[in-house]
């Protein structure tokens, strides 16, 4: 098969600092200061053309920094990622400009990706259909709800017909007909042979949707293959997590964040 995504040994290391002070020497001073946390470290794995990968994993362990690292919009501090074909991300908060409205934002982003004049004028009421946000379509974006931003964010990347989808919890929020309407376009898209990468906090939109599953625990690859797999694993976990008591999981969350934390 294919290879649509080769991600090799990539890491993610942010400068963190006690006080401002810090930020202002660590800039002119040859001595580093702060520490650096690695919100991703050694990650690697492959997908391949037709793969639909749920990214799993608790909230903090990296899933969102991957799914930027992907997408191109963040690049990764070492390592390579090698994306054959156009990636688009899906998230609430990705790609749209607050002070421009929906319908601004359709042609920005058509604009930023290649398209002519002619091919957004023949996008532009598909996007707007399928968002199905009403009169917000000419307001700024700054007052959409989230659900109105999801929609937006969706309707404008489904259309663009990415090779490589990347849905970060873009269907956590709105109302159900919205997101049945979202999986079963992405559901085309499965079958015409793109690759997608699925985060959500649903199991169950994972388990009937995706067929394979990466395991993302804090910061590090924790297992990648077969959702059959992998998620009898990871939901192990989380019920074994969930009986620790207050102070276990308090614990346990200080002995990860060290691990991650490394003086500069």
């Amino acid at each position: 098969m294919e290879k649509s995504v080769i991600v090799k040994n990539v890491s993610k290391k942010y400068k963190m600092y006690t006080k401002n002070s810090e930020k202002l020497l660590d800039l002119i001073l040859p001595k580093s200061y702060g520490k650096s946390f690695y919100a991703l470290h050694d990650i690697s794995f492959e997908a391949e053309k037709g793969d639909v990968i749920g990214i799993i994993g608790v909230n903090g362990s990296g899933k969102s920094t991957l799914s930027n690292i992907i997408s191109g919009i963040i690049p990764p501090t070492s390592g390579t990622v090698q994306v054959n074909g156009e990636a688009s991300l899906i998230a609430i908060q990705s790609g749209l400009k607050n002070e421009l409205t929906g319908r601004e934002n359709i042609e920005l982003k058509c604009l930023m990706l290649g398209f002519d004049k002619k091919q957004i004028i023949a996008l532009t009421p598909q996007i707007i259909e399928f968002a199905d946000i009403g009169d917000f379509i000419d307001q700024p974006v700054k007052t959409y709800s989230s659900g109105m931003r999801s929609r937006l964010g969706f309707a404008i990347s489904i259309h663009i017909d990415p090779d490589i989808l990347v849905i970060d919890e873009a269907l956590s929020v709105g109302d159900r007909t919205f997101a049945d309407k979202c999986l079963d376009k992405m559901n085309e898209f499965k079958e015409r042979g793109k690759t997608i990468f699925f985060i959500s906090h649903s199991i169950g939109q994972m388990k009937k949707f995706c067929e394979k599953a990466l395991w993302v625990q804090y910061g590090h690859v924790e297992q990648y293959g077969l959702m059959s797999e992998v998620m009898p694993n990871y939901e192990a976990f989380i019920n074994k997590y969930k009986k620790m008591s207050k102070a276990e999981k308090q614990q346990f969350k200080k002995e990860v964040e060290e691990k991650r934390m490394v003086q500069a």
